[in-house]
């Protein structure tokens, strides 16, 4: 899943970002409440975390917008703030949940994955396709049953392809979805990573999970 945090604060954001990724979410960083909006409005994210005080922008702002233009997704807010009316004006803006600086990753991490998961357009934290199954709280990967040794991203991509089975999926949504923003849109990572899956999910028989679909992408049959 992808998210984006805008937070201007580097050493929070590095923070945040690193204990995110170990969880396999895919994070794009904003430094700004301008750079954040216009993220948030251009592209797809499963879960937006806005600082409540940035700079242009801040964090109030951007979720009032977000909401009025149509923008779903799960918002949590990030604040130094302590005082009650500051949580209750997030709330009134459309934010999903608040919390306040300092805070445990393990926290963060924790209500991020309930949001998900109560969230109306979430298929949850368990993903099944005929013989293959995901659980993304314990970061396991099977097929009939039998354990698969995926690495991260590579089960980030079989995340993918399993929340849409059926669609075709081009590369630079790939790149998009599962890497963040400073991917290099020329190297031949997707390839390498959907190949190395392919082996792994037919290692015990020539039957094709994964579609090519030439000149276009891929597709979970």
């Amino acid at each position: 899943m992808k998210i984006l945090l805008a937070e201007d604060e580097k050493d929070i954001a590095t923070f945040v970002k690193k204990g995110l990724e170990s969880e396999l979410f895919t994070v794009d960083v904003a430094e700004n409440g301008s750079q954040g909006e216009r993220m948030a409005r251009a592209n797809a994210y499963d879960i937006v975390i806005l600082d409540h005080n940035l700079p242009e922008k801040n964090g109030i702002d951007i979720c009032d917008t977000l909401r009025k233009n149509g923008k779903n997704m799960p918002i949590v807010m990030l604040t130094a703030e302590k005082e009650v009316a500051k949580k209750v004006q997030a709330f009134q803006c459309g934010a999903n949940d608040y919390m306040t600086k300092p805070f445990a990753i393990e926290e963060l991490i924790a209500r991020i994955h309930v949001l998900l998961r109560d969230h109306p357009h979430s298929s949850g934290t368990v993903l099944t396709h005929r013989d293959l199954e995901i659980d993304l709280d314990k970061f396991i990967a099977k097929r009939s049953e039998k354990s698969l040794d995926l690495r991260k991203k590579e089960l980030a991509l079989l995340e993918y392809f399993m929340r849409n089975i059926g669609a075709i999926l081009t590369r630079s949504m790939i790149l998009e979805h599962v890497w963040d923003t400073n991917a290099d849109p020329f190297t031949n990572t997707v390839e390498v990573h959907v190949r190395r899956l392919r082996q792994k999910l037919n290692a015990e028989d020539t039957e094709h999970y994964i579609e090519t679909i030439r000149g276009i992408g891929y597709r979970l049959n």
